[in-house]
């Protein structure tokens, strides 16, 4: 699963560096996640050689593959929120939005926030484990339950707050598609039809996430070391494969790295193409 997510992850980052065009704030944070995700499917790669292939393991590397997951996945999740805010700013101040979020304050939005989920990642490294006392190791070994108690809050909360902005974004693309259809006197079934494409997206992104995460977060809430280890690879392996349909959800389905895509493959782009721009009705 580790090394499909930081291929996967890998074109994306590819796509994004070899296409100038692809330079906005949005491909930004696109890229702030694949960074993110690629650097979870390595982590990964790394727990599993820690655990499984280094006898007897180094309680070094342990901490550092612990802390490079950690890291990962904490600026996986906070990516998607940055990507959630961007677009809601992007409907909420339509006028102003691209004067405001210029590429040079979406790097230093990004940039802080890395530097805050690598703090994250480097809190097992710096004593907060639970090497020298197994009795306080949560399912997240090396983590302690302590603070796999507050981590599992922490994102409960900003699936709350992601689930807020979204619907949020949902009524004002709704709004503009009823003002869209009063001005330009489109019929019903157009505007039914741009609504519900919305709404399918709204659904596929919120769905996902809470179907990947939410259980896992809330069995690191209730579980502790004692529990069966199957509990926990059981529960795991939805949350690390979001990692694996974010590209799909917010990379491949965008219209401008599929263009690239088909350059980068084959050189050119199918005549079936839509390079219909995207508009607010389409979330």
């Amino acid at each position: 699963t580790g090394a499909a997510m930081a291929g996967e992850n890998a074109l994306v980052l590819a796509v994004l560096f070899y296409t100038p065009s692809l330079r906005a704030p949005m491909f930004l944070l696109i890229g702030s996640l694949a960074l993110a995700d690629l650097l979870a499917g390595l982590g990964l790669v790394a727990n599993f050689a820690v655990r499984y292939l280094l006898r007897p393991p180094s309680e070094a590397a342990e901490l550092g593959a612990a802390g490079l997951l950690l890291a990962a996945f904490s600026a996986s999740v906070c990516s998607l929120l940055a990507i959630t805010v961007d677009r809601y700013l992007s409907l909420y101040n339509a006028l102003t939005y691209h004067s405001e979020r210029t590429l040079g304050f979406t790097c230093a939005m990004v940039l802080l926030m890395w530097l805050l989920c690598l703090g994250v990642g480097l809190l097992p490294l710096l004593g907060w484990n639970c090497l020298r006392d197994q009795s306080a190791c949560s399912i997240l070994r090396p983590v302690t339950k302590d603070n796999a108690a507050v981590l599992a809050v922490t994102f409960l909360l900003l699936f709350a707050l992601m689930m807020q902005l979204y619907l949020q974004i949902c009524k004002i693309a709704f709004r503009h598609a009823q003002q869209i259809a009063v001005q330009h006197q489109f019929i019903a079934t157009a505007q039914a039809t741009s609504t519900r494409k919305g709404l399918s997206t709204l659904s596929l992104i919120l769905g996902t996430f809470a179907l990947c995460w939410i259980p896992f977060a809330i069995y690191s809430l209730v579980a502790d070391s004692s529990y069966p280890v199957v509990y926990t690879y059981s529960l795991a392996l939805p949350a690390t494969c979001n990692s694996l349909i974010n590209p799909i959800i917010y990379a491949f389905r965008n219209p401008d790295i599929q263009k690239s895509l088909w350059l980068a493959c084959c050189g050119c782009v199918p005549s079936t193409f839509s390079s219909r721009p995207r508009t607010s009705s389409d979330v």
